[in-house]
C-alpha cells in the first residue's frame, strides 16, 4: 500500500480508534494521547500493519500493543478525587475483560477479530467478554439523566438503565428541561442525544450542565459519531452509534459509571 493510500485508510478508521481509546481511558485527552502514540508507531515503522487485510483491525492491534506494553500508566499525583476513585474501581476488574467487551459491544467486532487484536485465542476472548458481562451485573449503581426528544427511544433507554439497577432522575426533551432536571437532582451520568425537540443541541445542553455541575461522565448517542471524534475541542469520552442495541447501551453505561464521582454511587 502506498503512503498516500495508507494515510487515507488509517484516517478513515481513526475516529473509531479514538472512540475505543476514550471509552477505555474514560477521557478524551488520555484516549487521544494513546491514539496519537499508535499513529506515531505506524509512521515510524509501517511494518506494524504488514499482513493486515483490514486496516481497522491492524490499527487496533497496534494500539493494543502500546496499551499493554505501557502498563496502562496512571500518575496518581495528577488524578482528581473522581479519577482516583475510578482507578480504584477499575483495578478490581479482571484484566483485559473491559477491553474485550468494548471491542465487542461498542466497536462491534467479531470474536476472532478481537482475539487477533489482543493477541489471544478466540476461546479466551469469548471468556473475557462473558467475565466482563458478569462483572457488569455486580457494578456500581447510580443516578442517570436521559436527554432525548424521541419518546420511544427515551423510554427504551430508561428501561435499559433501570434494568441495570440504576435510578433514572428523569427524561429531558429540550435544553431548558435538561437544566431544570439537573437542578432538581444531580445525576452521576448523563445519556444524551445530539438533536433535541426544540431544535437546540444536546451538546450545548451537556456543556452547560458540566459547567454548572462539574465533572460527570456523558454518553452521547448519535448517528454521526465521527463528528464528535476529531479531537479539535472538548468532546465526549463515550459514544454510541445510532441505531444502537441494548448490549451497546449496557456496556457504555457500565464503562462510564466507573468514571463517575464516588458521591451517590452504591457498590
Amino acid at each position: 500500500m502506498s503512503a498516500a493510500n495508507l494515510a487515507q485508510s488509517v484516517g478513515r478508521e481513526l475516529p473509531y480508534l479514538r472512540r475505543y481509546a476514550r471509552a477505555l481511558t474514560g477521557s478524551q485527552k488520555a484516549g487521544d494521547t494513546y491514539a496519537a502514540a499508535t499513529l506515531e508507531a505506524i509512521l515510524s515503522d509501517r511494518s506494524v500493519l504488514d499482513g493486515e487485510n483490514d486496516t481497522r483491525i491492524g490499527l487496533f492491534r497496534a494500539f493494543h500493543a502500546i496499551w499493554q506494553s505501557s502498563g496502562e500508566p496512571v500518575e496518581e499525583s495528577d488524578l482528581s478525587a473522581r479519577e482516583k476513585g475510578a482507578q480504584d474501581r477499575l483495578r478490581k476488574l479482571t484484566p483485559n475483560s473491559r477491553e474485550a467487551l468494548l471491542l465487542r459491544t461498542i466497536e462491534e467486532l467479531r470474536y476472532d477479530q478481537i482475539a487477533h487484536i489482543m493477541g489471544i485465542g478466540q476461546p479466551e476472548a469469548e471468556e473475557l467478554i462473558q467475565i466482563a458481562l458478569n462483572e457488569m451485573s455486580d457494578a456500581i449503581a447510580g443516578r442517570v439523566m436521559v436527554i432525548e426528544d424521541e419518546t420511544i427511544i427515551a423510554m427504551d433507554l430508561k428501561g435499559i438503565v433501570q434494568a441495570m439497577g440504576h435510578d433514572v432522575t428523569g427524561i429531558a426533551r429540550t435544553h431548558s428541561a435538561a437544566i431544570e432536571l439537573a437542578e432538581s437532582e444531580r445525576p452521576d451520568l448523563i445519556l444524551a442525544d445530539i438533536q433535541l425537540a426544540d431544535g437546540s443541541s444536546g451538546i450545548d445542553a451537556v456543556n452547560d450542565l458540566l459547567r454548572d455541575l462539574g465533572e460527570i461522565p456523558v454518553i452521547f448517542i448519535t448517528a454521526f459519531p465521527d463528528r464528535l471524534l476529531t479531537g479539535d475541542r472538548p468532546e465526549p469520552a463515550f459514544l454510541i452509534s445510532k441505531p444502537y442495541n441494548e448490549e451497546q447501551v449496557r456496556s457504555a453505561v457500565s464503562q462510564a459509571m466507573f468514571f463517575a464521582t464516588t458521591e451517590g454511587l452504591e457498590a
